[in-house]
């Protein structure tokens, strides 16, 4: 950026405008270098913003230093869910990434071990994530190769 001071090299003049305009309730989608972006933004009214060669979890941290998380709903975060054949293969009941956007949801929110307070991730089928991605206010497209490393988040009050 290099004009102003404190904001994260990731976020682009495009991304910090889009956190400027949002609001309490808005979901940010933000989206693998698989996920079909483009495609699911023709066909909605999500925006379609890039974020090439960054990496997920960066992003993530970076715009929660900027962005609260709704605590009015039942959860903060959405992420797809494990295929059953892939939680098999993995021996894994949920994508490790999951519980590095636990610990960097946690540590942006102010939340401690002790704090009564507790992030809430759901997951949700990939075809039911597509169609929930549709309704988002919009799309930022990574360079992240993790799988199931896509996240909705539900823009809070502060």
């Amino acid at each position: 950026m290099g004009r102003l001071k404190g904001i994260p090299d990731s976020l682009s003049p495009d991304i910090l405008h889009l956190l400027a305009v949002t609001g309490h309730g808005d979901e940010i989608v933000l989206a693998d270098m698989n996920f079909p972006t483009h495609s699911l933004c023709e066909a909605s009214r999500a925006k379609e913003y890039r974020a090439d060669g960054v990496k997920i979890p960066t992003l993530l941290n970076d715009i929660l230093s900027l962005m609260p998380l709704d605590w009015y709903q039942p959860w903060q975060m959405v992420v797809m869910e494990m295929t059953d054949s892939d939680k098999s293969k993995m021996q894994l009941e949920e994508a490790p990434i999951v519980n590095e956007y636990r610990k960097i949801g946690n540590m942006k929110e102010g939340i401690g071990q002790d704090d009564a307070r507790v992030l809430k991730i759901q997951k949700i089928e990939r075809f039911q994530f597509y169609e929930r991605a549709k309704k988002a206010y919009a799309i930022i497209h990574t360079g992240d190769t993790t799988p199931y490393s896509n996240i909705i988040m539900k823009r809070g009050v502060c």
